[in-house]
């Protein structure tokens, strides 16, 4: 029988994930094979709480560049990664998943307000709970939140998705030909190197609460399962090594 090397996980999607090769909006194949996926690592008795990105929808940087102020701009970013997570949701409980979405920034007539204690609890009732709305806050990014929520629910180890790349490398791969794949690293490295894997707040927050990430491709069905079980795909990120 297969066991999972994991009790609770953090799953960081972002938005272009969802996009498949437009890039924008929701493509219905994949949001159908992300929740395909969460429900077989949950037979697995593993409970999943998510981050999702809005960058399929809204990305507050390119709002900021067109002469937006920032904090709207991102507050719009995160009204985007609220979309994502209903339509998560709805794919999911289609799936015969129970979930919860919460929400940093209360919106009660469609979702949850972020509770730790709550969160907890339904990850203990074996729902999966997906977090909406970042941090609440502006200039802080997705990856962050993900940190941030796995710190406080205490996650085993956060599962980064990625739908362009399968792990970490030391240049870009689609430009330079002769960037090679790290198995591991640590976070001190991706700081001081730059890799751009997540951003420093994110990496800093994820090295001082000594919490593993994991950085694999989701393009191919049944990779989430395969991170959960510990087959070897992608690059593991710990604390300094």
């Amino acid at each position: 029988m297969t066991t999972a090397n994991y009790r609770r996980i953090v799953l960081k999607l972002s938005g272009e994930a969802l996009s498949g090769e437009d890039g924008y909006g929701i493509e219905p194949s994949i949001i159908q094979s992300v929740a395909r996926q969460v429900k077989d690592i949950a037979e697995l008795g593993v409970e999943v709480a998510i981050v999702v990105g809005g960058g399929n929808i809204w990305r507050g940087k390119v709002g900021s560049e067109m002469g937006m102020d920032r904090a709207n701009a991102d507050y719009m970013g995160m009204l985007a990664t609220v979309m994502n997570s209903l339509a998560l949701q709805d794919s999911m409980e289609n799936q015969g998943i129970p979930t919860r979405v919460q929400t940093s920034i209360e919106m009660r007539q469609v979702a949850e307000p972020y509770i730790r204690r709550k969160a907890i609890r339904h990850l203990e009732k074996k729902r999966v709970v997906i977090f909406a709305a970042g941090t609440g806050n502006p200039y802080f990014s997705t990856d962050t939140t993900a940190a941030l929520r796995a710190a406080e629910v205490e996650a085993d180890v956060i599962l980064m998705a990625k739908n362009n790349v399968d792990g970490v490398y030391t240049s870009d791969p689609k430009v330079d030909k002769y960037a090679t794949k790290y198995d591991q690293l640590s976070y001190m490295e991706i700081l001081n190197e730059g890799l751009g894997v997540m951003d420093s707040t994110a990496s800093s927050l994820c090295m001082d609460n000594n919490i593993p990430l994991l950085v694999f491709s989701i393009s191919e069905e049944g990779n989430i399962k395969k991170a959960v079980v510990g087959e070897n795909i992608g690059t593991i990120i710990r604390g300094n090594q």
